[in-house]
């Protein structure tokens, strides 16, 4: 007898867009689990800088900060 293929159904729904705050909140909590002890006020703070840094540059350069970030990250064990 044939064992059957176990299927997976796709879901329909699109998925919720994240807010800053989601993000905010999101930053708090992967710092807490890796040992540094923020809370989401001070994780905000923090995020907050880096975006008046990043206002400092042409938008075209902030977005290669962001893109390097990103690619960096993904090389990352986690």
């Amino acid at each position: 007898m044939a064992k059957k293929k176990a299927t997976t159904k796709k879901s329909t729904t699109a998925p919720k867009s994240a807010t800053l705050s989601d993000i905010y909140n999101q930053v708090a909590v992967l710092a807490n689990k890796r040992g540094v002890k923020l809370n989401v006020a001070e994780t905000k703070h923090i995020l907050a800088c880096f975006f008046d840094v990043l206002e400092n540059y042409k938008p075209v350069e902030a977005f290669e900060f962001v893109t390097k970030g990103l690619k960096r990250a993904g090389t990352r064990r986690r």
